[in-house]
């Protein structure tokens, strides 16, 4: 199995030599245990350049495969825990950065309470990039729209108004709520999210068309560019709790609302540990965001 994990934590880090830190080997004994599975299924599997390293058309048809087996075997030894009455173990989730600004630290400080030896690892993405970690077994669950992923089960959690943000002096500024179609009228900063975006569903509803000057992908940019001048956009109420730019925020009308979901492939079939934390977030977590509200 350290082979198959070797291969894996190159790849992942893109050197041998970091893959050799991370795994704790010399990077002789990295490069001989990728050897190992090379010669094991008689091919090159990835190449090395200056730049790093990159699959053969060979490693991207067997990889799935690879990552199959490393996530059977952390089930396997996560099987092994609880059968042993051991609450312990590691929850991969995949999230948003929203959601891990504003959410998670303060579940996973009460959870380790609970259960201190448990480990966490957080892999960010857009809806569509953790819909791809959930179904490859890299995270044993994330948190998503339910309108931007399929064949996955799924948990609502809340409701989360989005607000249009404008820069400073803005026009719009002293008005309670803003109107749609008043968003339609300056540069549009697109937060890309993946296969679906709630603000540009909103606006195809009522066939409107925004302004799409740009398209980015991490939130906090997005606000320092509007604190910039550079356009307007509309972003989720979450990630602007404790807000650090200077920016105006405004509800719209019509309202828009996204919903955030916990999505799995099978709860059965997680580590006991990702099962225990969706329990707990469940009972515990939709109370406390509320309350903050």
């Amino acid at each position: 199995m350290n082979a198959y994990f070797a291969l894996l934590a190159v790849l992942e880090t893109g050197s041998f030599t970091s893959a050799a830190k991370q795994l704790g080997y010399t990077q002789s004994a990295v490069s001989q245990l990728v050897h190992t599975v090379e010669a094991d299924l008689e091919t090159q599997l990835i190449i090395r350049s200056r730049t790093g390293v990159t699959l053969t058309p060979d490693g991207e048809q067997y990889l799935p495969f690879i990552r199959s087996i490393c996530n059977a075997n952390r089930e396997l030894h996560e099987k092994k825990k609880e059968m042993q009455g051991l609450e312990r173990g590691t929850i991969r989730i995949g999230t948003f950065s929203s959601v891990a600004c504003h959410w998670l630290p303060q579940w996973m400080k009460e959870f380790k309470i609970l259960y201190p030896n448990v480990r966490f690892e957080i892999h960010l993405g857009d809806y569509t990039d953790i819909e791809n970690l959930i179904k490859e077994g890299v995270v044993d669950f994330g948190f998503v729209n339910p309108d931007a992923v399929a064949q996955l089960e799924m948990i609502p959690i809340q409701q989360d108004e989005m607000l249009a943000c404008l820069p400073p002096n803005h026009h719009l500024e002293m008005r309670d709520k803003v109107l749609l179609q008043e968003l339609l009228e300056e540069p549009y900063i697109l937060l890309d999210e993946g296969a679906v975006s709630e603000p540009l569903n909103v606006f195809h509803r009522h066939q409107f068309e925004p302004k799409i000057e740009y398209r980015v992908q991490d939130d906090y940019a997005i606000m320092s560019m509007i604190e910039q001048g550079l356009g307007l956009s509309i972003l989720p109420s979450l990630i602007l709790e404790r807000l650090q730019y200077n920016i105006v925020t405004k509800s719209i009308e019509p309202q828009v609302m996204r919903t955030i979901s916990i999505a799995y492939k099978e709860k059965s079939i997680l580590p006991i540990t990702s099962r225990y934390f969706i329990d707990f977030i469940v009972a515990k977590g939709t109370e406390s965001v509320i309350s903050e509200r």
